[in-house]
């Protein structure tokens, strides 16, 4: 089998496919709760701890010469980037155990036994004629 053709192979296969649609979601999810967490949470949490501006919290290791920019860590970012994973891990696990949820309800779910063929009824209504006699 050539390369190219087990390649087409694995990348039609239907698990490929949804995962590549999750991965897009996800990805588009990921957008909007940082936009939230950016835009909506973190400025009334900054405003609460003294007018705080996530965004500029840094410690400076070294200043800027010139045109150099200074070295910094943007522990700020860092606490926004927490804050995110924090609230998609949070869905994450809501959908997951809506999911677990519903597969449960399902098993708990009695199979009912197949429903005989007219013909075995009136089979089984012979047979039990025959043995009331």
């Amino acid at each position: 089998m050539s390369m190219v053709s087990e390649f087409k192979e694995f990348a039609m296969r239907g698990n490929v496919v949804d995962m590549a649609v999750g991965i897009i979601i996800g990805g588009a999810f990921g957008k909007i709760v940082s936009s939230f967490v950016n835009d909506v949470l973190m400025p009334p949490i900054g405003m609460a701890l003294g007018g705080v501006d996530f965004t500029e919290l840094a410690i400076t290791l070294k200043d800027a010469v010139g045109d150099t920019a200074a070295v910094t860590i943007n522990y700020g970012s860092f606490i926004q980037a927490v804050v995110d994973f924090l609230i998609i891990a949070f869905a994450i696990f809501m959908a997951i155990k809506a999911m677990n949820t519903m597969k449960e309800k399902q098993e708990e779910k009695p199979a009912e036994p197949p429903k005989a063929s007219a013909e075995v009824q009136l089979l089984t209504e012979i047979r039990d004629s025959l043995r009331n006699r």
